[in-house]
């Protein structure tokens, strides 16, 4: 099996975490067995003092992992490309991966107001878009790239609309 990879992009604060946990229920639903991968820039820490986990950390661990009979953790004292990421997580039906813009799996591409059409221009794999309802309409630059580019046009509170595309596009 070889797992469908879709990002979800677009600038901080655009919606992305939202539309993607809305997203897994929905493709769940469907029997789709869903991975997440987000990207993190600032860097972030999972463990906490005084777990076991911590500890083996604090000693020199280059890698640490914890299961129990419903969940596993990994956590590796070193950065993983996308890809490398995307070959983990090969045994899902589909990954969605918050950020990487410049990567080039297909994406939905989210769209808060007009400042963020530049993005048009520099993302490239746009497959749909995810924008509010006001830019669905009336901004020019949006209805022009969709002219050059066809890709439909979701509006957020078209979560149903996005996971059936999703579905849809996973299928064919």
């Amino acid at each position: 099996m070889t797992a469908k990879v879709w990002q979800i992009t677009g600038y901080k604060n655009s919606g992305k975490t939202t539309l993607i946990t809305a997203l897994i229920p929905l493709l769940k639903a469907k029997g789709c067995r869903t991975a997440v991968v987000k990207h993190d820039t600032h860097g972030f820490n999972l463990d906490h003092p005084g777990t076991d986990t911590h500890s083996f950390h604090e000693a020199g661990a280059d890698a640490v992992a914890i299961t129990s009979p419903n969940r596993t953790a990994v956590i590796v004292e070193e950065g993983e490309t996308l890809q490398q990421m995307v070959d983990r997580f090969q045994d899902y039906d589909v990954i969605l991966v918050e950020g990487f813009k410049q990567e080039l799996y297909p994406k939905l591409l989210l769209l808060r107001d007009h400042e963020d059409e530049e993005l048009l221009e520099s993302v490239r794999g746009v497959r749909g878009l995810v924008v509010h309802h006001k830019m669905k309409k009336e901004h020019e630059l949006l209805l022009e790239y969709n002219k050059s580019n066809p890709v439909p046009v979701f509006t957020w509170n078209e979560t149903d609309e996005i996971a059936a595309f999703l579905w849809h596009e996973m299928k064919s």
